[in-house]
């Protein structure tokens, strides 16, 4: 399994931005498909965005889609996700997830065998 560790999670105002970063230990992580996931007070978790292990394709959940940008430094082994135009209902914990036994997208929580601690991220109206 790889280690993950989120950061960049805060408070801010509806309409404003956030950038979450996700660091990765080993030495493969160039290989693996990456997700971001969310989870609401009082709702399951969801799929966020997932990038392909070299970054050449993305997916976006709708609600999230034009407003959120998923990215990836391999070299620096970290995913990032640029959350802009958030609304109160972006309020979650978010986590980052590693999919080792791929490097295809996959929007199934089953599908990614690591996870990191999560970042809370709180949008005020």
């Amino acid at each position: 399994q790889v280690q993950l560790v989120e950061s960049g999670g805060g408070l801010v105002q509806a309409g404003g931005s956030l950038r979450l970063s996700c660091a990765a230990s080993g030495r493969t992580f160039s290989r693996y498909a990456m997700g971001w996931f969310r989870q609401g007070p009082g709702k399951e978790r969801e799929i966020v965005a997932a990038i392909w292990w070299n970054g050449g394709s993305a997916y976006y959940a709708d609600s999230v889609k034009g407003r959120f940008t998923v990215s990836r430094d391999n070299a620096k082994n970290t995913v990032y996700l640029q959350m802009n135009s958030l609304k109160p209902e972006d309020t979650a914990v978010y986590y980052c997830a590693a999919r080792s036994r791929s490097g295809l997208i996959a929007t199934k929580s089953a599908d990614f065998d690591s996870w990191g601690q999560g970042t809370q991220v709180t949008v005020s109206s």
